[in-house]
């Protein structure tokens, strides 16, 4: 398997691509796949305190994590790239689109208007069918070579 730079997308690059890249980095880990995961959106808008606290509940931490765009991977070697909403994948460089491209639109945990709980549940749902997404997508990786 040659290098795997994966790149994972959303449009700020603030709750699902954040949740993402916090998987990927611990499931490649996992599975001693030789892999480097970043993240970035089509807009930079910081990483959203609920994502945060929410991977913490699942033991992990992606506190340390940047929020970047889409520009500042122009000079990488990317080999994956991973949509996770409609927006970033209609709004994908070309040249990205070229890389082994996956699209999967999750739902937005942060457009939840409500109280505190009803958030809370969203970003729950929101966490574990990103989870359950990325070692899917792993295990197909691994499968393949």
């Amino acid at each position: 398997m040659g290098n795997l730079n994966i790149l994972v997308i959303c449009t700020g690059n603030s709750c699902r691509s954040q949740i993402a890249e916090g998987y990927l980095k611990y499931f490649t880990k996992k599975l001693n796949l030789d892999a480097n995961v970043f993240s970035a959106g089509v807009r930079a808008e910081g990483i959203n305190k609920d994502a945060i606290e929410v991977m913490s509940e699942d033991n992990i931490d992606i506190s340390f994590q940047t929020s970047n765009t889409i520009e500042e991977y122009l000079n990488q070697e990317i080999s994956h790239v991973i949509t996770v909403c409609d927006h970033a994948n209609e709004n994908c460089p070309v040249y990205l689109k070229k890389s082994n491209l996956t699209h999967q639109n999750f739902f937005d945990p942060s457009k939840v208007l409500g109280n505190e709980k009803e958030r809370k549940i969203a970003f729950e749902k929101c966490r574990d069918e990103i989870k359950v997404f990325c070692l899917n997508y792993l295990n197909k990786i691994l499968a393949r070579n």
